[in-house]
């Protein structure tokens, strides 16, 4: 790929290799360790072992960057900032359920510029480089390029999300069911998932109430090089809002606008 980003991207690929062989060994494995972290979710030593992986590598490769991981916090301090969930997906991980998938990003001056997300449990892989396009493959060379779809309808779009509970935390529940009603088609494809469905075109809406920063820096670049539209359901543009709504960029407004918080005039 012809990209400033091109070596980064490079890396990032170097490392989700690593990652990989690492998670797949984990996945399924009788003495996998579970714990509860504090905010009562639950944590493999899978996770651990992988971020602490990505660390070691970005250590020696990238050692003036920044590194933010869900498991171990943020090390260092740099306009270049890696943003790594080892396992995005980790409930699907522990039950067996082979829909999770590493999540490596990268920020520079404060706008995210790489991602990629590497599901090997599905043999997947999805990347794009700022101004590069988006990307889907086992590897580089036989990639094939991503595209949003072209659907400008909601009554024939389809919509994917991943449960209920964080719409009603965040009272927004009557809106989201009132919109969910207005597509074609719903699923709850969940997590990672749900966003790279929009930028194949295969989904035209996915949007999550509440999500951490590791929980986006990859995907949005992969929605926006394919041509879609990445922002908080209050529509702050990119992953910076603590909440997701991506689309194929057509039918953003409208969505954003049924889900919008009410007033007591409402």
């Amino acid at each position: 790929m012809s990209s400033r980003y091109a070596d980064d991207l490079r890396l990032a690929h170097v490392l989700a290799d690593a990652v990989d062989q690492l998670t797949m060994s984990r996945f399924k494995a009788q003495d996998l360790e579970v714990t509860t972290k504090p905010d009562l979710t639950e944590v493999t030593d899978a996770d651990r072992a992988a971020e602490q992986l990505v660390r070691s590598q970005l250590s020696r490769s990238r050692s003036r960057d920044q590194v933010i991981g869900e498991e171990f916090g943020s090390t260092g301090s740099s306009p270049r900032q890696w943003v790594i969930d080892p396992i995005d997906g980790t409930r699907n991980f522990v039950r067996g359920v082979p829909v999770w998938a590493t999540l490596i990003g990268l920020i520079e001056d404060g706008q995210p510029v790489i991602g990629l997300v590497s599901a090997p449990s599905l043999s997947r892989r999805w990347w794009a480089g700022a101004g590069a396009g988006a990307w889907t493959g086992t590897r580089i060379s036989s990639a094939s390029q991503l595209q949003v779809s072209q659907v400008d309808d909601i009554e024939d779009a389809s919509l994917s999300y991943s449960s209920l509970h964080g719409w009603a935390d965040a009272e927004r529940l009557p809106q989201m069911l009132n919109l969910m009603q207005r597509f074609w088609r719903t699923r709850a494809y969940g997590d990672f998932w749900s966003y790279m469905l929009v930028a194949e075109g295969a989904v035209d809406v996915a949007c999550e109430p509440e999500l951490n920063l590791h929980d986006m820096v990859a995907l949005a670049p992969i929605v926006t090089e394919a041509g879609g539209r990445f922002t908080s359901i209050d529509g702050e543009d990119g992953p910076f809002g603590g909440s997701a709504v991506a689309s194929n960029g057509i039918l953003h407004d409208e969505v954003l606008e049924a889900i919008a918080a009410r007033t007591e005039r409402d």
